[in-house]
């Protein structure tokens, strides 16, 4: 095992049209750390764009990395991935948009279920559920709007005010995952904010 090497994925949609959508707010994470760590991204045969970087010099390797397959198929390019670093799902990181939280927050797990996601059914599917989940809140459609056609929608103009903080926040989470482990990080990350 490369036990100085993470994989970070960042879960959306390919192509523009779906480049501002709630769903597409994994590979929004991963572009704001491949920004940070200062890292050019090139396609992989996995089926994936990777930029390869560091947090720190001397510090892990860390592989971040966007699915070129729509998020239902986002399995194949994950397991191809997975295998072409020699990895297992103790090392791979998954940022993705979830209902089930308010907008505007960030929280750290693993294993469990796939919560309604298919990306993360179709991860879950090839790679088992004990890999760790950067969820990142979108909130609940409003009214009766079908939650698939929501996730599928840009973000509102007042979200969109507010959106730089939660990328940068999920971010953050992420690289206190990476620097200190998965429960002093959700210590941090879940702690009330003042």
């Amino acid at each position: 095992m490369a036990d100085d090497r993470w994989l970070v994925v960042g879960l959306g949609n390919p192509g523009p049209g779906y480049a501002g959508h709630r769903h597409n707010v994994g590979q929004m994470v991963v572009a704001e750390l491949a920004s940070r760590l200062g890292g050019t991204f090139k396609v992989h045969k996995a089926g994936a764009t990777v930029a390869e970087v560091r947090v720190r010099p001397g510090g892990d390797r860390i592989a971040l990395a966007v699915p070129s397959t729509f998020m239902n198929l986002s399995g194949r390019p994950v397991a191809g991935l997975l295998k072409f670093y020699s990895l297992d799902a103790s090392r791979l990181i998954v940022i993705h948009d979830e209902l089930d939280l308010p907008y505007d927050t960030v929280r750290l797990k693993t294993g469990g279920g796939p919560g309604g996601h298919n990306g993360v059914r179709d991860i879950i599917a090839v790679a088992g559920p004990d890999f760790v989940r950067v969820r990142v809140g979108v909130g609940r459609p409003p009214g009766r709007q079908d939650p698939a056609d929501f996730v599928l929608s840009p973000f509102s103009k007042v979200e969109r005010e507010t959106l730089p903080n939660l990328i940068a926040d999920a971010a953050d989470a992420v690289e206190l995952v990476l620097a200190d482990g998965l429960l002093p990080a959700q210590q941090r990350v879940h702690a009330p904010k003042d």
